[in-house]
């Protein structure tokens, strides 16, 4: 096992394209950490610089105390898992197993051994015997990893290995990666852009835009307070409301303020945010905390009257959709609401859950803490 950790970290391509601006990020060893984001934000670029698939621009990569950057991947004693299983599908489960093992000269016996702890740890025994093309998507998955698992490896990479599994398949194999590390205890860096992945999995999350960092934190810490425009509206299905609004001061108090509608902010935020005076800010609501009618957070709505525009009955909950000033609001509401399109509602935010940021550039306002 080994701590990773990237120093300025930068790829570019030939033709002038910037994958990945002076990434900086300390993996702590036995973490399982992702990196999160869009198509085209860095992650798997990331992941093929430490592996050794690919040779940064610029910065550098240690493993434990040990830079290795300039190392091949064979010295850098990694285990990489693809979106493709990239199985042999002229060998057996069990030739896929060995393989790695027979290139590196382990010994029959220990390799006969590693397979079959790798195959009990993994539940695939009986299909030792099988070909790719006799095995379900879910269990050629699990002979994916168990080919990365059964070497000795320093650090598990994983490249967004659950994305060509059925949704309840899926469901079912993040439970068994979880369990996974926490019987091997390795350092495993996991790639996606399934933000239900990350934040199930991950002791931290890593979310990445256009080759630039954003926010790292546990999934708790980047979804209760973002650190900016883009992690709001990314993090959380569906995403925080954002609500072009203003702060406004009327005697002590410091409102924000969207149409004519105005919320008193709490006092332990004012001193940090008074000095701004009446500026443009963006408002960050999440669905769960944006009330539809006055008993649903059991305070008083502001006058701001919204229209009903779609409810989505998910039978467990309603997602409803509302029209406040030309801006479009989601807001969740019970399975059995009796919200309707076409209905004037009120709504209720709570301000001590309120996000603000900055309108310009996106960044959250220092001093609102929740």
């Amino acid at each position: 096992m080994a701590a990773v950790t990237l120093d300025g970290l930068r790829k570019e391509f030939p033709d002038g394209t910037v994958a990945l601006h002076a990434l900086s990020l300390a993996i702590a060893d036995g973490e399982f950490i992702t990196l999160l984001g869009p198509s085209g934000c860095g992650k798997t670029t990331t992941l093929r610089l430490i592996a050794g698939l690919d040779a940064p621009s610029g910065g550098h990569i240690r493993f434990g105390a040990r830079p290795v950057e300039a190392l091949s991947p064979a010295a850098r004693n990694v285990a990489m898992v693809f979106q493709s299983y990239a199985l042999y599908p002229h060998m057996t489960v069990r030739g896929n197993l060995e393989y790695p093992l027979r290139k590196r000269g382990v010994a029959a016996a220990e390799r006969a051994r590693r397979v079959a702890d790798t195959a009990d740890l993994l539940k695939i025994g009986a299909l030792l015997d099988r070909r790719p093309n006799q095995l379900s998507g879910g269990q050629q998955q699990r002979v994916a990893l168990g080919r990365a698992m059964v070497r000795d490896c320093d650090v598990f990479l994983l490249d967004e290995p659950l994305s060509n599994l059925d949704a309840e398949l899926r469901a079912h194999m993040r439970t068994e990666l979880v369990q996974l590390h926490r019987r091997l205890g390795h350092t495993m860096i996991y790639v996606t852009h399934d933000q239900t992945e990350a934040m199930t999995m991950s002791s931290r999350v890593v979310v990445l835009d256009q080759g630039r960092l954003q926010q790292v934190g546990t999934p708790d810490e980047i979804y209760r307070a973002p650190a900016n425009r883009f992690v709001a509206g990314f993090i959380g299905s569906p995403a925080m409301n954002l609500l072009r609004g203003r702060l406004e001061e009327h005697g002590d108090a410091l409102y924000f303020a969207v149409r004519d509608m105005r919320l008193a902010l709490p006092a332990e935020w004012q001193n940090a945010l008074r000095s701004r005076g009446a500026v443009a800010v963006l408002g960050g609501v999440r669905p769960e905390d944006l009330g539809l009618r006055p008993e649903d957070l059991g305070l008083r709505p502001g006058p701001g009257a919204a229209v009903v525009e779609a409810v989505e009955r998910l039978g467990h909950e309603s997602l409803v959709w509302v029209r406040l000033d030309g801006q479009r609001l989601c807001g969740r509401a019970p399975a059995r609401t009796d919200l309707a399109v076409d209905q004037p509602v009120q709504l209720a935010i709570d301000p001590a859950r309120l996000h603000l940021f900055d309108a310009d550039t996106g960044v959250r306002l220092d001093g609102c803490q929740h």
